[in-house]
């Protein structure tokens, strides 16, 4: 259940939907397998998996839906050799060179012909809907993924306004301010051991992973006027992460503590209840140190009028 990575986006003007209308909408948008010949589909499934059949969970204003993403695979070079094969076959039997919209049709045919055989990859992606604060955080390490989501939730309610959450001070610059001078870090923002620094010219990304980020080498490259577009953060006692200069949060891992007492909590055995405790543990946590790092890094930016600081 615990999130692994998070793109954050600000609801406006979100719709005023009961726990059963928003049931019955996702229901609409339930996942359905793969036809034949389709190609993906996208729809909404049980958060608990085989454990439950609600489409949502709804504790302390706090919502877990879940999509299921399933693609057929098929490999370009599969397409390419029987392209080839079908091709030379027609040329031998005809006596001539095909011409290139002749082959492009006989890649249309193969495609088809190939795709109800290719093998299926399924995915579930987990979004949490925190309806106090008006904040959608999506468990995806691909921004792309996300926007998916967003879409299919945009046509489950007819209607959604969402805009990537931006904090008044562009993460780039507090994240290479917060490297250089540790005299500007919070009190309880301590400094990982990967970052990724990039330069203003041509001189490409150097990433370091296992190394001191107060080294001397580290503070060379900021001074030669590289920037830190990923650094990786943790908060004392609450968890890890690796901060990036879009805002999204990847590789988290929650503390110690926070894991332990979700499992120490007395679940009975029911799977649903693991699933609750440990939802509305991690947003607790996660709610609350959003907060604090949006607060570290300026505020949010919230009117056009509040453009982030470069």
């Amino acid at each position: 259940m615990w999130f692994k990575h998070l793109h954050l986006y600000r609801l406006h003007d979100a719709p005023e939907l009961d726990a059963a209308s928003l049931e019955t909408a996702l229901d609409e948008q339930a996942f359905r397998p793969l036809g034949g010949s389709e190609a993906r589909r996208l729809g909404w499934c049980a958060p608990a998996g085989r454990a439950g059949t609600q489409l949502l969970h709804e504790l302390q204003g706090q919502r877990l839906i879940t999509a299921l993403r399933q693609e057929r695979i098929l490999p370009a070079s599969v397409v390419r050799e029987e392209v080839e094969e079908r091709s030379e076959a027609i040329e031998a039997s005809e006596g001539r060179k095909l011409r290139r919209q002749e082959k492009l049709t006989i890649k249309e045919q193969v495609y088809e012909d190939l795709l109800p055989r290719a093998f299926v990859r399924s995915q579930k992606v987990d979004l949490w809907w925190d309806s106090r604060r008006q904040l959608i955080a999506i468990n995806s390490s691909s921004r792309t993924r996300a926007e998916e989501l967003l879409d299919l939730l945009r046509e489950t309610l007819g209607s959604l306004k969402v805009t990537p959450l931006a904090s008044q001070t562009l993460p780039m610059r507090a994240m290479t301010t917060w490297l250089g001078d540790p005299g500007s870090r919070p009190a309880d923002l301590v400094l990982g051991d990967q970052v990724e620094l990039k330069a203003k010219g041509d001189d490409g990304v150097l990433r370091a992973r296992q190394v001191d980020l107060d080294s001397d080498e580290i503070q060379q490259l900021l001074e030669s006027g590289r920037q830190a577009s990923k650094l990786a953060l943790s908060i004392e006692g609450r968890l890890s992460f690796v901060l990036h200069d879009d805002l999204a949060i990847k590789s988290l891992r929650f503390d110690d503590a926070l894991i332990d007492e979700a499992s120490q909590t007395d679940d009975g055995d029911d799977a649903l209840v693991r699933l609750e405790t440990d939802f509305i543990l991690m947003t607790q946590a996660l709610a609350e140190n959003i907060e604090r790092l949006i607060e570290w890094l300026g505020g949010e930016a919230g009117s056009a009028g509040d453009a982030p600081s470069a």
